[in-house]
Formats: C-alpha cells, sequence, structure tokens
C-alpha cells in the first residue's frame, strides 16, 4: 500500500467518520426529549449563588 492510497483511503473515510459524528451531535443538540435539560443548563449561568 503506496501513501497515496493511504492518505486518500483516511481523507476520504475521515471526512465519512466526521461528518457522522457531526450529525450525531446536532440530532442529540435538537432531539425533543433533551430540551429542557438543555434550557435548564442556559439558564445555569443567571442564577445566583446565593
Amino acid at each position: 500500500m503506496s501513501s497515496d492510497s493511504l492518505s486518500t483511503f483516511a481523507q476520504t473515510w475521515g471526512l465519512l467518520y466526521f461528518v457522522l459524528l457531526f450529525a450525531g451531535v446536532v440530532a442529540y443538540a435538537l432531539w425533543p426529549s433533551n430540551r429542557k435539560k438543555f434550557d435548564r443548563a442556559a439558564r445555569l449561568p443567571l442564577e445566583g449563588d446565593e
């Protein structure tokens, strides 16, 4: 296996891996059942520690 074919393999499958990973993260963030958890986390900095 030459370095050119190894590079092509890594670029192709690496791109596919990162596209699928990105799609999974976006799906997780936008999943309706996670809305309450993310809304609570968004308000956390505004709550006082008093």
